[in-house]
């Protein structure tokens, strides 16, 4: 029962995030599936990506009816990471536990700094894009996918942002398709590893996750400026510490 209530609990909280940021939650899921519910890190990156891709799927229906999703662009940007998240998800599993654990401590305290930086604002007409820095910006995308099993839309939203010109409402929206598919490729990459997930905690886990994405979409809207945004990133810089310090010491 209490790892159900953590699994419910954590799951909301991951999906309030993604929904509302489009991107950065998903970093707290490996965290939580390690620390609240005694998942490997190995587990915890495959069950996370599970999590990432329903939860994903969920906040990107909200975004795409509201029109703040540009599928072509989103769809080249996530085709260039298919690849390197499938040989990175394979190559993860056959890393120590501890040098995931180290890698993922780094990626996440990155996250929340970038997070913590004030949000650039894109041009509303887009300019023109470098067609092999957003190859690159895609390809990075897609290994930290496949191999940390975190969807990257800390990564993403920037890079829409910056490197295709999108405006930010929707560089957020289109991070959640670009996740979804890179989460789907390091998915197909980890499903013949044999690897035993506890679905009893993973299934309520996704599915209070999903219900938050819808809940976080509409938070973002009624909180003030990037206050959910520098909340959640001043968590998860904690929690990349204390991962990093765990790992070291």
């Amino acid at each position: 029962m209490t790892a159900l209530i953590l699994a419910l609990v954590a799951g909301a909280v991951i999906g309030l995030a993604l929904g509302g940021l489009g991107g950065g939650g998903s970093v707290l899921a490996v965290p939580a599936l390690i620390y609240l519910l005694g998942f490997t890190t190995a587990e915890a990156t495959t069950a996370s990506l599970v999590i990432v891709t329903l939860t994903s799927v969920t906040a990107l229906a909200g975004h795409a009816r509201d029109g703040n999703v540009v599928w072509r662009t989103g769809l080249l940007f996530a085709a260039a990471g298919i690849v390197p998240a499938m040989l990175a998800g394979a190559a993860a599993g056959h890393l120590p536990q501890a040098v995931l654990t180290v890698a993922f401590s780094v990626i996440a305290a990155l996250a929340a700094l970038r997070m913590l930086r004030p949000a650039r604002t894109g041009p509303e007409s887009g300019a023109r894009v470098n067609p092999g820095k957003a190859g690159a910006a895609g390809a990075g995308l897609g290994a930290v996918t496949g191999f940390l099993g975190v969807g990257g839309g800390f990564l993403a939203v920037p890079a829409l942002v910056g490197v295709l010109k999108l405006p930010m409402r929707r560089a957020v929206g289109t991070s959640l398709l670009v996740i979804t598919i890179n989460s789907l490729a390091a998915l197909g990459a980890r499903a013949g590893t044999g690897m035993h997930l506890d679905w009893a905690v993973v299934a309520p886990f996704t599915a209070a996750a999903m219900l938050g994405a819808w809940d976080g979409k509409r938070l973002s809207k009624k909180l003030k400026g990037g206050t959910l945004q520098r909340v959640f990133a001043y968590v998860l810089l904690a929690v990349s510490v204390s991962m990093l310090l765990d790992t070291l010491f």
